[in-house]
């Protein structure tokens, strides 16, 4: 700066020196030293300290958290994944940002509430005690209410209702689940495996053969917009429609997933409609019956138009 004399660090004594030293180590400290509201915000699984210690995964082990930082009363939207018709579907739900996979586990806990076209079979009075992640696998651990009442088919929904809730997030691959701080190889009477850790593809006959995550039900769109989620369907081929509240098609046509006809695949279907007035609307995927011709596999997602 000008106006002001150099120092010749030469004619400094050795306590100057050191003193020197000290100061520069520690701005030098501060300066890089990274801030959490730097973290960029992407949507990963959170950890939960509050987990017994029994329950946690081994800490040699990275456990991944939560990265959004940036503000304390930040929320983000989280798919929760209820039943329709014996098969998981998913809607939205606002969770806290700073911790979205045990905001989405309290959601899906909470039950559908006012989406009355969807059940979920986890028994009222399920509690969420504790989450961790590492490796991949989210650790979940529920009071025991889980593991009470139904059959095999209620127990196999339940189980596929948390898989595919944390799955969503891009750092869970399978879920472990632990049942009172205590880990179980099976939940019920009916002895559905848990263990090693489920996966979404452990689930097939409880996943529809077009399985749409996005967009949510409720969703407000603007036209391009793109359709993702994944489908088994013959010759991996599906069709779209988008039709509004006066039954006019804005949009039609077809796409293809990655893979289909016993295997499922994902897709992802831009979606390009005729100018419309704001409002809602209903997008449609669907099958066509080799049989017939006719409409098969439907799923229907209410939405609104800007």
């Amino acid at each position: 700066m000008t106006g002001r004399p150099k120092t010749d660090l030469r004619h400094l004594t050795v306590h100057h020196r050191h003193r020197v030293g000290r100061v520069a180590l520690v701005i030098a400290l501060a300066l890089g030293a990274p801030s959490c509201g730097d973290e960029s915000s992407s949507n990963t699984a959170d950890t939960d300290s509050s987990m017994p210690a029994s329950s946690r995964s081994p800490s040699s082990s990275p456990t991944t958290t939560a990265s959004v930082r940036t503000d304390p009363d930040e929320t983000t939207t989280a798919r929760v994944y209820f039943l329709r018709d014996e098969k998981v579907s998913p809607v939205g739900r606002t969770v806290d940002g700073r911790t979205p996979a045990r905001g989405a586990l309290e959601a899906l806990l909470k039950g559908p509430g006012h989406d009355t076209d969807l059940v979920s079979s986890i028994p009222s009075g399920t509690t969420l005690l504790g989450i961790s992640v590492a490796g991949g696998v989210a650790t979940v651990d529920l009071s025991g209410e889980f593991a009470s009442g139904g059959g095999s088919l209620s127990m196999l929904t339940r189980v596929a209702q948390v898989v595919f809730t944390l799955t969503q997030f891009p750092t869970v691959t399978s879920v472990s689940f632990h049942l009172d701080g205590s880990p179980v190889n099976a939940i019920g009477g009916e002895g559905v495996l848990v263990d090693p850790p489920r996966t979404r593809s452990d689930f097939e006959d409880q996943t529809p053969a077009i399985l749409v995550e996005s967009p949510l039900p409720g969703t407000r769109l603007e036209s391009p917009f793109t359709a993702t989620g994944t489908s088994n369907t013959f010759e991996a081929t599906y069709l779209y429609s988008l039709t509004d509240a006066a039954g006019t098609v804005l949009a039609e046509g077809f796409g293809t997933a990655t893979s289909g006809t016993g295997t499922r695949g994902t897709f992802s279907q831009e979606i390009a409609y005729a100018e419309a007035a704001p409002g809602t609307a209903v997008l449609k995927l669907f099958e066509s019956s080799a049989n017939d011709g006719s409409d098969i596999n439907v799923v229907e997602i209410p939405v609104e138009l800007s």
